[in-house]
């Protein structure tokens, strides 16, 4: 089962745990159980997947778990569980950016289907991630007379505006253009700039 299909279950509860992780595994997924928000974090480094979290917990709460998550950069979709009318809870959770929530006692379906469109969410990410980490690393394969040419190439301008601003003749843009294409492995210029938006060359 690839890494991307881990289900990483949070609830002090044992009886809960053990239930969610053999519908999960009953489904063919992956899962990894935690006892509390804490012990989940020791373990976050290098996590794919999606987290199934219970709102209420000592020591660090769902919402708690969600924001902490937020801070450290880490992008894992994290579905939460309330009680019964903990909607107020529910809505905090979805603000803090949690994904989903899900009522207890809850349907098994609906437990699968949200688990599901969590890990394509994850996967989705990963796969955006990985993709921005090689470009960036083709971006720092530029010298800085490169980039300069890139930055005027992705703003749109002509060689000879390129040219112009940086005090270089044409012919030394177009060679500069094709390097930047080249360590790019950019096919056009289109895909280049494509490259520079994931990239955030805009930003």
């Amino acid at each position: 089962m690839p890494s991307e299909s881990v289900v990483h279950v949070v609830d002090d509860d044992e009886a809960v745990r053990d239930s969610i992780a053999f519908l999960l595994r009953s489904a063919q997924l992956e899962v990894e159980v935690y006892e509390s928000a804490v012990a989940f974090l020791g373990n976050v480094a290098g996590a794919a997947g999606c987290v199934v979290t219970d709102v209420r917990m000592p020591e660090m709460t769902g919402i708690e778990l969600v924001r902490r998550l937020k801070e450290l950069g880490n992008k894992l979709p994290v579905i939460v569980m309330t009680g019964h009318g903990d909607v107020p809870l529910a809505v905090e959770a979805m603000k803090a950016g949690a994904v989903d929530f899900i009522e207890k006692p809850f349907d098994d379906a609906a437990m699968l289907t949200a688990v599901r469109a969590a890990l394509a969410r994850g996967g989705a990410i990963g796969k955006r991630d990985a993709e921005r980490a090689e470009i960036e690393q083709r971006l720092n394969s530029l010298s800085g007379r490169e980039r300069e040419v890139l930055l005027g190439l992705v703003g749109g301008q002509p060689n000879k505006i390129i040219a112009h601003n940086l005090g270089i003749s044409p012919r030394t843009v177009e060679i500069y253009r094709a390097n930047v294409m080249s360590k790019m492995e950019a096919p056009s210029l289109s895909d280049l700039v494509r490259m520079s938006m994931i990239a955030g060359v805009f930003e």
